[in-house]
């Protein structure tokens, strides 16, 4: 019989005696990489936010889906581990309070998302 292989985080959850386990079974246990969390984080948040409201219509449609979609998470969608910041923020600065006719909204993705901003 093959070993199989099976990827585990390194996370506090996961003791030395899963490991065992697997082994027990025939199974090659391997560490993955501390960045993947955060791979399949931006995974899960692009399916669940834009691919799982969206069909696709063949792979230039997908390139396009994604490019609109990582310009607004990363220039427009808070994210919590920056304090609700954006990771590239716009360089519109306003000055003074706004009124509701001041704000400007832009559909992304077909009115799938909607970014709000300082109207010009």
């Amino acid at each position: 019989m093959v070993p199989e292989l099976m990827g585990t985080h390194r996370d506090a959850k996961f003791v030395a005696s899963f490991d065992e386990v697997f082994a027990s079974e025939g199974i090659e246990v391997i560490k993955t990489h501390p960045i993947a969390a955060y791979a399949e984080r931006w995974v899960r948040t692009v399916r669940e936010e834009c691919l799982d409201w969206m069909l696709v219509l063949g792979r230039r449609h997908l390139e396009a889906v994604l490019r609109d979609y990582v310009r607004h998470y990363n220039q427009h969608r808070p994210h919590r581990g920056l304090r609700l910041e954006v990771p590239v923020p716009l360089s519109e600065v306003t000055s003074g309070p706004l009124s509701l006719s001041d704000i400007g909204r832009r559909d992304v993705l077909g009115g799938l998302i909607h970014e709000y901003r300082a109207a010009a």
